[in-house]
C-alpha cells in the first residue's frame, strides 16, 4: 500500500486498515501532500467527537514555537463541520469553510512554518490566521 500511495496517491479516498498501519499511511500521505504538519484528524462516534493534530503532540519541540498548527487548526474546523451536519446548523459549516479558505489562503501568501520551508514560528501562523479571519467578518 506505501508504494501504492507513493506512487498515485490521488486515487484514493479513504483507506480502511487497522490502527498501526493506518497510522503508518496517515503519517506517509501527510508527507506526500506537503507536511506532516498540515494533517487534521477526528475521531467520531455517533454520540462523541474529537478533534486533534494527526501528527501527536510532538513533544521533541514542545514549546519551542516550530510547531505546525496547520494541522490543529483544520482539526477544528472538521469538528466544526461535522457539529454543522449533525445540528443542521449552517453557520458552523459556513464558520469550519471560512477557516479551511483562510488557512489555504495564509499559505498561498507565503506565510509559511519551518516545515514548509517557511520562516514562520507557530505563533506567527496563528496569528496570521487569526488576523485574516478578523478581517472576513
Amino acid at each position: 500500500m506505501t508504494v501504492h500511495l507513493v506512487r498515485r496517491a490521488d486515487a484514493f479516498d479513504v483507506i480502511v486498515t487497522e490502527n498501526m498501519f493506518g497510522d503508518i499511511l496517515s503519517d506517509l500521505a501527510a508527507e506526500i501532500a506537503g507536511s506532516l504538519g498540515t494533517a487534521p484528524s477526528v475521531n467520531a462516534s455517533h454520540e462523541r467527537a474529537m478533534a486533534q493534530a494527526a501528527h501527536g503532540s510532538a513533544p521533541d519541540i514542545a514549546g519551542r514555537d516550530l510547531a505546525n498548527p496547520i494541522a490543529m487548526i483544520l482539526s477544528g474546523a472538521m469538528l466544526l463541520d461535522r457539529l454543522a451536519v449533525r445540528h443542521r446548523d449552517l453557520t458552523l459549516g459556513r464558520a469550519a469553510t471560512l477557516i479551511e479558505m483562510t488557512v489555504a489562503d495564509t499559505v498561498r501568501s507565503g506565510t509559511r512554518t519551518g516545515d514548509m520551508g517557511g520562516t514562520a514560528g507557530t505563533r506567527a501562523f496563528a496569528e496570521a490566521v487569526t488576523s485574516r479571519l478578523r478581517a472576513a467578518r
